[in-house]
C-alpha cells in the first residue's frame, strides 16, 4: 500500500468507528417534572410513567438503533422552576424532543423560551389556550378543557338531570380555563351557576368556599382542581361541614394522591378523566404493567408521560431523523395512534386526542361508566 494512502485510510477509519459511536450513544429525551415541592407525589407518577415507555421502547430496539435515556429536570411545582427547567434542558442541547409540564400555568410560563428554542415539546395541561398562541412546538398529549366541560355539563345535565351548579376552581390557568368554558356549556343548557367560586392552588382552608356553598345549596359541584393536595383538603371539609352535594370533578379528582388524602370524602362522587383502564385495551394493559412494575395503580399522571415519550419515539422513527422540523412534520402527521388516553389524530395546531372518560368513585374504587369522543375540528 502506498504511503500517501495510509492518511486517507486511518482518516475514513477513524470517521467509520466514530459513527459507530455516535449511534451507539443513548438518544435523550427531556422531562420536566416536579421532582420537590407540593406536588411531588404527582411527580412520582410522571416520571414512572416516562421510565416504563423507555423501557418498552428500548426492548423493542431503541429510536433510530440507538437506546432511549431520560434527561430529567425538576419544576419543582412552580412557574419559575419549570422556565429554568426547559433553559437547562435548551442549553444542553442533548435532547431533541422534551415531555413538558401536566400544569397549564407552567406550560403558559415556559411558552415563549419553548418557541425560542424551536424543540417539539410534548404537554399534558389542559387550558385550550396553550395550542392557541401561535407556538407551533407544542403538542398537547391530552384532551383539552373544552372537552371535559362538554362532558361535565352532559352527564350532570342529560345523565344526572341536574340544574342547578355551583363551580369551584383554582385562579391559575387550568382552573380559569376550565371554568370559563364549563359555564359556556351550561350556557347551551340555559343554566346560570348559583356560585362561581376560585381559590388561589395550595390552600390549606376551604371554609369560607363551603360555606358559600352551603348558602346558596346547589345540586351538584363542579371542580376544576389542578392539585391533589388542594383536591383531599376541600373534600375533607365539605365532609367536616356536612356538605353531600353531588360532585363532578376534573381529573384530578380521581388521582390516586386525592383519593388516598380524601378517604371516604370523595366517595361517590363523579370524575372526567382522559385516562382509565376500563377505556380500552391499550389502557387496560398499561394499567397492569404500571401495577407489576410499581406495585401501585396507574392514574393520569403517568398515563400521559407514558403516550407522549412513545409518540415522541414514533415520530422520530417515522421522520428518520432527530431535526427538530423532521420530527415537527411527523408528529403533526400522526392519526390513529391508540395510546392508553385514546386515539391519536393532530392537527396543526398540536392537539392530539379528543375525548374522556366518565368514572365515579364507588367507595375507593374507580368505576369506569362511559366513554365520550369527539370529531376533531
Amino acid at each position: 500500500m502506498g504511503t500517501t494512502m495510509r492518511p486517507f485510510l486511518c482518516a475514513l477509519l477513524y470517521l467509520t468507528f466514530a459513527t459507530f459511536a455516535a449511534a451507539a450513544d443513548p438518544l435523550k429525551f427531556g422531562l420536566v417534572a416536579e421532582i420537590t415541592g407540593p406536588a411531588s407525589e404527582a411527580g412520582i407518577y410522571t416520571v414512572n410513567g416516562a421510565k416504563l415507555a423507555v423501557e418498552d421502547i428500548n426492548k423493542a430496539g431503541g429510536v433510530l438503533g440507538r437506546q432511549v435515556e431520560l434527561q430529567i429536570e425538576d419544576s419543582q411545582g412552580t412557574n419559575p422552576g419549570a422556565v429554568l427547567a426547559f433553559t437547562k434542558l435548551f442549553s444542553r442541547k442533548e435532547a431533541p424532543v422534551i415531555v413538558g409540564p401536566i400544569r397549564s400555568t407552567q406550560i403558559q410560563a415556559a411558552s415563549p423560551s419553548i418557541a425560542k428554542a424551536g424543540i417539539p415539546v410534548m404537554i399534558g395541561g389542559t387550558d385550550p389556550s396553550l395550542t392557541r398562541v401561535n407556538n407551533r412546538w407544542l403538542f398537547r398529549c391530552r384532551p383539552n378543557d373544552l372537552y371535559s366541560s362538554k362532558v361535565i355539563a352532559e352527564f350532570g345535565v342529560k345523565d344526572l338531570k341536574l340544574k342547578k351548579w355551583a363551580i369551584v376552581h383554582s385562579t391559575d390557568a387550568f382552573g380559569n380555563g376550565g371554568m370559563n368554558a364549563l359555564k359556556e356549556e351550561l350556557k347551551k343548557f340555559g343554566i346560570e351557576p348559583v356560585l362561581v367560586q376560585g381559590f388561589t392552588n395550595n390552600t390549606v382552608d376551604f371554609t369560607p368556599v363551603v360555606l358559600s356553598i352551603k348558602r346558596d345549596s346547589p345540586e351538584v359541584i363542579a371542580t376544576y382542581i389542578p392539585f391533589s393536595g388542594d383536591q383531599g383538603i376541600f373534600a375533607k371539609q365539605l365532609q367536616q361541614l356536612g356538605v353531600r352535594t353531588a360532585w363532578i370533578g376534573s381529573p384530578t379528582t380521581v388521582s390516586e394522591t386525592a383519593m388516598k388524602l380524601a378517604g371516604s370524602a370523595l366517595h361517590g362522587s363523579y370524575a372526567v378523566t382522559d385516562f382509565n383502564a376500563g377505556a380500552n385495551d391499550i389502557a387496560r394493559a398499561y394499567a397492569r404493567k404500571y401495577r407489576e412494575r410499581y406495585g401501585i395503580d396507574a392514574d393520569n399522571y403517568s398515563a400521559w408521560t407514558y403516550d407522549a415519550v412513545s409518540l415522541l419515539a414514533l415520530a422520530i422513527n417515522k421522520a428518520k431523523s432527530t431535526e427538530p422540523e423532521a420530527v415537527r412534520a411527523a408528529l403533526a402527521g400522526i392519526r390513529g395512534h391508540v395510546g392508553t388516553e385514546g386515539a391519536y389524530n393532530f392537527d396543526e395546531t398540536g392537539e392530539g386526542v379528543r375525548g374522556y372518560n366518565v368514572v365515579r368513585n364507588e367507595n375507593g374504587k374507580v368505576t369506569f361508566i362511559k366513554r365520550v369522543d369527539f370529531p376533531a375540528d
